[in-house]
């Protein structure tokens, strides 16, 4: 049996899903997802997405690209996955050094990625020359047993929407995101995404859940936010949970992700996910306050290219 790599195709989405959500249960992926991701890539990244393919069965997948964002030339990222029953036969090494072969030829002279914290890819990405700096948790709350924190009131001058209420104008969510998200640390400056791209990227993104993705406003101004992923059934993911710098510390993240949770726990949402930086205490603070619990941890990991 011979493996064979090749650029993905739109009828792969279904199966790359399903490799994904076999290496990554504690995120929400659909195939709609898939697609779009591979839809509304930045020209400027000049990314390419592959699949490693055995007897017509997708068994693995890998993405590249360049941060065209980040101030500094010459960064790229990478991903590869290979689900769990076919591992050990030298895909995630075929997929890498294909993901790798492009980005050089993209002009990359680093490249980083994210290795799950288990000794074979912790090995594997040591065999392939990437070190370790980072760390990141993904955290997990059952929705049908763990008992979620009394629902608290918005104090006096302090209102909720979710972000479906402002479907005529997004402006105001756009505005609190690019304030509010340069809490988490990061190894790499990078720029925020011009409105036009946020849209596409961010609002329009089809596990984007605008009915349970919740806005605080205080004295009428959006000041937070919690930001939803969903798969519209079972399965709820915290994009993004922030505040603008003006009103941290008043606990208005906590009441975002308050109002967001319970409401996905009365739709009949089963799991919520979230996932911060080890850094990240204010927002791990919160999410431990919640019920939630530390189910994987990934380490990101960087190596020079040419």
């Amino acid at each position: 049996m011979s493996t064979i790599v090749r650029d993905v195709r739109p009828g792969d989405a279904v199966s790359v899903c399903r490799v994904l959500r076999a290496v990554l249960p504690h995120q929400v992926t659909t195939p709609e997802s898939v697609l779009h991701e591979v839809r509304t890539a930045e020209p400027a990244a000049r990314s390419r997405t592959v699949v490693a393919e055995r007897d017509g069965e997708i068994i693995g997948t890998a993405a590249a690209g360049m941060l065209h964002d980040a101030r500094e030339p010459g960064l790229s990222t990478l991903s590869v996955h290979v689900h769990p029953d076919h591992r050990g036969r030298g895909t995630g090494g075929l997929l890498l050094r294909t993901a790798q072969r492009h980005l050089a030829a993209e002009g990359a002279t680093q490249v980083s990625t994210w290795a799950t914290d288990e000794p074979a890819s912790l090995s594997f990405a040591g065999r392939h020359g990437y070190r370790p700096s980072r760390s990141s948790c993904f955290q997990r709350l059952d929705l049908t047993e763990d008992a979620l924190p009394p629902l608290p009131e918005p104090p006096p001058g302090v209102a909720l929407r979710t972000v479906a209420d402002f479907a005529d104008d997004p402006r105001p969510v756009y505005r609190v995101d690019t304030e509010a998200t340069t809490i988490d640390p990061a190894d790499i400056d990078t720029e925020f995404a011009e409105y036009d791209d946020w849209l596409e990227h961010t609002w329009a993104h089809p596990l984007m859940d605008r009915a349970l993705s919740t806005v605080v406003l205080k004295d009428g101004e959006p000041v937070a936010f919690t930001l939803v992923e969903s798969d519209g059934r079972a399965r709820y993911h915290s994009g993004v949970t922030a505040t603008v710098p003006a009103h941290r510390g008043r606990g208005y993240a906590k009441l975002a992700k308050s109002h967001s949770l319970h409401r996905a726990r009365d739709a009949g949402y089963q799991s919520a996910f979230t996932s911060n930086d080890v850094d990240n205490e204010p927002m791990l603070a919160i999410n431990t306050w919640f019920g939630y619990r530390v189910c994987g941890t990934e380490v990101r990991h960087t190596r020079s290219l040419g």
